[in-house]
């Protein structure tokens, strides 16, 4: 008998070239969760990176005031714990699908900004990420600052976890995720490798057949995303 109950998302848009002033953007929505991505390109790189001339790809997230029920206080003091693992690890997925060597001696700063949060923001945020970069390259390459895409392939996330009744779901929502025994953030590339993963029992313990099974979800889940994305990106 199968342990996963639901193994697609909830329903997803890409709204593409929402920012005028950025090389790349989109407003990425998934179930209530919303996310607002550009893509920005600078004509620099980090000091740490001057010797090696490779470029660089960095994001940034944050939660707008009125993305949840009670309104967040902006990080005016500095970026909290929270925002800035999410940051970073929305940072190291992105650089694993690009070819840096190719990208040239520029940096692409990636912002994410939840608009509204019903679960799942930073998994939202790094497929929203994704096409917002994969535009932002396809402009430097119409304006011939780079002749190839340094792009290797798709990259997508997705939050599965366990219910109390033992079964697996995907891409969970608010309430799924407050009640869920086993919470797990999966990144993967378009060819069913794994950038990242995230998983953390904060219930009963989960078994090898059940992380498994989380594994099998996240991939048949992932499976239809990329397709959203790459019709996004063409459009």
């Amino acid at each position: 008998m199968s342990l996963i109950k639901r193994n697609h998302s909830r329903e997803i848009t890409i709204k593409t070239h929402t920012n005028p002033y950025a090389h790349g953007s989109v407003i990425i929505n998934c179930g209530n969760t919303s996310v607002h991505v550009t893509a920005c390109v600078e004509e620099d790189i980090p000091r740490w990176l001057k010797q090696k001339g490779h470029g660089w790809v960095t994001a940034e997230y944050a939660m707008l005031p009125s993305s949840t029920h009670e309104r967040i206080r902006r990080e005016r003091k500095g970026v909290s714990g929270r925002s800035q693992e999410i940051q970073r690890l929305i940072g190291r997925s992105l650089r694993a699908c690009v070819d840096l060597d190719k990208l040239g001696p520029r940096s692409i700063h990636v912002d994410c900004d939840v608009l509204v949060a019903d679960g799942g923001t930073r998994t939202t945020s790094i497929t929203g990420a994704y096409v917002a970069l994969a535009l932002c390259i396809n402009k430097l390459i119409e304006e011939g600052k780079i002749t190839e895409s340094p792009l290797i392939e798709g990259l997508a996330a997705i939050s599965i976890g366990i219910n109390k009744e033992g079964k697996v779901i995907a891409d969970l929502n608010y309430e799924e995720d407050s009640s869920c025994e086993t919470d797990m953030n999966i990144v993967m590339t378009q060819s069913g490798k794994f950038v990242e993963v995230q998983g953390t029992a904060e219930g009963h313990p989960f078994s090898h057949e059940q992380l498994m099974a989380l594994l099998d979800c996240a991939k048949q889940t992932l499976e239809p995303i990329f397709e959203i994305q790459e019709k996004a990106i063409k459009s």
